[in-house]
């Protein structure tokens, strides 16, 4: 289906240039893809509407685009970027559990709020189930991030976070992981 076609980059470049936000679903596989494709992407705001929308609270049992497209009751043809981009727009705009604010008003409220990522990094081996139990993932170092375990959390939660790691993981008052603040302009990046 794709075999000898081009992407028009004066289109893209009309398209994405006036963008305030770019939502994909699965930034963080999109993001540097399309980087890596244009610098038309670099510099712009972007949102995931996998990871910044809470779909079980919704009451959706997944946040594959099958599934939410699915259990919203639409029907599209699948794996089509146009029409997965418009169902997607459908479920985004749907809020039928009245919980006040539709999928896309929470994913942009979502965007505009700053977040910390903070390395753990030198932590001891035995604490690596503590870690991943409490949402840190590993990084092997291969996608610019220090080896280590990581989590992202929202600002306000920095401090707590700080806490249980210097309490519960280094188990020195001192100690001092990597953090990072990230906004809309610099998630979601390899």
């Amino acid at each position: 289906m794709v075999a000898g076609q081009i992407i028009d980059l004066h289109k893209l470049r009309s398209l994405v240039e006036g963008a305030d936000l770019i939502i994909a679903h699965n930034a963080s596989l999109d993001r540097p893809f399309c980087e890596n494709f244009s610098p038309i992407f670099a510099g712009k705001a972007w949102a995931c509407s996998i990871s910044e929308i809470d779909w079980a609270l919704r009451g959706f049992e997944g946040t594959k685009l099958g599934y939410l497209i699915g259990q919203a009751g639409y029907f599209h043809e699948g794996h089509r970027a146009v029409d997965d981009c418009f169902a997607l727009f459908e479920v985004l705009a749907d809020d039928d559990i009245g919980l006040g604010q539709t999928p896309f008003a929470e994913l942009y409220l979502a965007s505009q709020r700053s977040r910390v990522r903070i390395f753990a990094e030198n932590s001891p081996f035995d604490m690596k189930d503590h870690l991943k139990a409490r949402g840190y993932r590993w990084s092997d170092g291969s996608d610019g991030r220090p080896k280590c375990w990581w989590t992202e959390i929202a600002e306000e939660a920095l401090d707590d976070e700080l806490c249980y790691l210097r309490s519960e993981i280094y188990r020195w008052a001192e100690a001092d992981p990597p953090i990072r603040s990230l906004t809309a302009f610099d998630r979601f990046k390899a």
